[in-house]
């Protein structure tokens, strides 16, 4: 994994969208968004069966969000991330961050072959702190 390319996709001034979002404080996607919020990041949780994490607004899709997200960070099922890389290509999105466990080869090749840039395998939470 290129460090220049993580640096690059933690960048304050990046707004992040939270796809799997959860108002479970237990589940990575709740946590995942906890901890870019209170970092200072401008972020978007995103899932389409919640209406509210944290006291914000929950978003059910990337084209419902106010504003075009710089990093779309996954924390959902592979077969879930396969289509949310196809809707961030179609949303003109070029930089996917798949959590461990979101991530599968389909969605990475995707992604290389659309010219997303991806970051998978590594944590955000923990590059976040190195």
């Amino acid at each position: 994994m290129n460090t220049d390319q993580i640096a690059d996709f933690l960048r304050k001034q990046n707004v992040f969208a939270v796809i799997g979002v959860s108002s479970n404080p237990a589940k990575y996607g709740h946590r995942v968004y906890k901890d870019l919020k209170e970092a200072g990041y401008v972020v978007y949780p995103v899932n389409p069966n919640i209406d509210e994490v944290l006291g914000d607004r929950c978003y059910h899709s990337l084209s419902e969000l106010p504003e075009k997200p710089d990093i779309v960070d996954t924390v959902v099922p592979p077969k879930v991330t396969e289509k949310i890389v196809v809707e961030c290509r179609d949303l003109g999105l070029k930089r996917v961050w798949m959590q461990p466990g979101s991530e599968s080869e389909r969605a990475i090749s995707f992604c290389v072959q659309n010219g997303i840039k991806v970051v998978h395998d590594v944590c955000v939470m923990v590059k976040r702190r190195e």
